[in-house]
């Protein structure tokens, strides 16, 4: 197969991220408004089960997935047993998943109405195959199917959730989307695969690999789906979940822009390592620190300076409490960069996932003792404040597990520009924020001159990063 570029896979994927920050940015104000705090609290609260049992039934067999269709992604008939063997494990495990959710959650008791359409994202879970194409870096595929599926969600938003009773049609739409959007994959299969003699097909042997990467995202997800449970099990007002899960939101939209190069180097370093090219692995980690380090720190320092009126302005009254839970939680920005790089773009490909595996449960382990010590007096401020803890230990870990591997020192390094460029243009923005009294007109201006003083301050510098994004571009217009 012909090697896709890393740079035009970014992009692909970027592109969409892009898109994935700018809807929410149009249907949350909207949805805040329309169904209210509690609505959201409780559509957080009910699709964070059902996310348990989507990775439960999974096994880590998307992850794992991608990985290995990266290893053998020169051959077709590797490539084709082992998509087989993996989505004909997921129809099994998923199934079985999808029972117990039934029986536990959709016969009896509270929102068995909203458990009841969520099934159908069990069953959306099942029939995905983009585990398949990313492992095959083809990224242009799906990112593709997830733009049109989130513009059709979006127009079906607007055009059926109307009212705070509404809240079943948000959760149809939602649903749906992603049935659709995963379904669609499966027309251009055919070309990648060939038809496979079922004797050929060795299920079993994926089971202990696969649980090894299965564990560590059970860990991850103690720390970002747990906590939002947590608030809802130990607070009494649904709203604390509903405060949290919108400065999650936030947040997380910010960080994906760092973070998805993660998404794209996974299967490179993976086809990479499998080839024997060590010092290509290395060369690859050392622009991905780079890059991470120059776009986290403006984005963390970027949502603090415009925190208390971006908040108002984008969710409306009763949201006021959103605000200093941006300021608390920004710092993951950074940390989760940091750890995307070692862990997944490093650890997994490499397959040191024991290592990955230590540092995530050592993560979960402290994000549920703290959550424990502070939700009950703090709420969603404590589940915060809690997250960023289990991050920092979770990237400290890793740094101290590949610090032979991998020139730690090198990253610190690296970053003092961007640190020193972030604090100068977070100054700038405040100025200009206590001078502007209209809190829309002025995020748009502390936005804009943020952007421009930041790279401005890099290219006096001399960044490197940005030199070779200059040089590149240059190279695609002379083509």
């Amino acid at each position: 197969m012909e090697q896709k570029s890393v740079a035009r896979n970014y992009i692909y994927n970027l592109s969409y991220q892009i898109l994935a920050i700018i809807i929410p940015l149009i249907t949350t104000p909207y949805l805040s408004r329309v169904l209210g705090a509690e609505n959201i609290g409780i559509y957080s609260y009910t699709l964070s089960i059902t996310t348990y049992f989507i990775l439960f039934g999974s096994l880590g067999s998307a992850m794992y997935g991608q990985r290995e269709i990266a290893y053998v992604q020169k051959s077709i008939k590797k490539r084709s047993i082992i998509f087989y063997e993996i989505f004909i494990m997921r129809l099994i495990t998923l199934f079985i998943s999808l029972l117990i959710f039934y029986f536990t959650f959709c016969l009896n008791g509270q929102y068995t109405t909203y458990y009841k359409i969520l099934i159908l994202e069990i069953i959306a879970n099942a029939i995905d195959i983009s585990w398949f194409f990313q492992g095959l870096e083809e990224f242009k595929k799906t990112v593709v199917r997830n733009m049109l599926v989130k513009l059709i969600s979006v127009i079906c938003i607007f055009v059926f959730v109307k009212t705070s009773n509404d809240l079943n049609k948000y959760f149809i739409i939602y649903v749906l989307s992603t049935l659709l959007g995963n379904f669609s994959l499966w027309m251009y299969i055919s070309k990648y695969i060939n038809k496979i003699d079922l004797k050929e097909l060795k299920i079993i042997r994926h089971i202990k690999p696969m649980m090894m990467l299965f564990i560590p995202q059970i860990a991850t997800q103690i720390y970002t789906v747990l906590d939002k449970i947590m608030i809802g099990t130990i607070v009494s007002d649904k709203s604390e979940v509903g405060y949290y899960e919108q400065a999650q939101k936030i947040i997380k939209l910010l960080m994906t822009i760092a973070t998805s190069l993660g998404t794209v180097m996974l299967p490179r370093i993976a086809a990479t390592y499998a080839e024997g090219n060590n010092k290509k692995v290395k060369e690859y980690m050392n622009k991905s620190f780079a890059f991470i380090m120059m776009i986290a720190f403006p984005l963390m320092m970027g949502i603090i300076s415009v925190a208390y009126k971006f908040v108002p302005v984008f969710y409306g009254d009763g949201y006021d409490k959103v605000a200093p839970l941006l300021c608390i939680i920004s710092p993951i920005i950074i940390l989760i960069g940091l750890s995307n790089v070692t862990g997944t773009q490093y650890l997994l490909p490499t397959k040191q996932q024991n290592k990955y595996t230590l540092s995530v449960i050592i993560g979960a382990f402290i994000n549920f003792i703290f959550n424990f010590i502070f939700i009950k007096n703090l709420a969603s401020i404590g589940a915060s404040i809690a997250t960023v803890i289990a991050e920092l230990s979770v990237t400290l870990t890793q740094f101290i597990l590949i610090r032979k591997e991998i020139e730690i020192k090198d990253v610190f390094k690296i970053s003092y520009k961007y640190i020193i460029s972030s604090i100068i243009m977070f100054a700038f923005s405040i100025i200009i924020g206590y001078f502007i009294s209209n809190n829309i007109f002025s995020i748009i201006v502390q936005a804009i001159s943020s952007i421009c003083i930041y790279f401005a301050l890099l290219l006096l510098m001399k960044d490197d990063v940005i030199f070779d994004g200059i040089s590149m571009i240059k190279e695609r217009v002379r083509k």
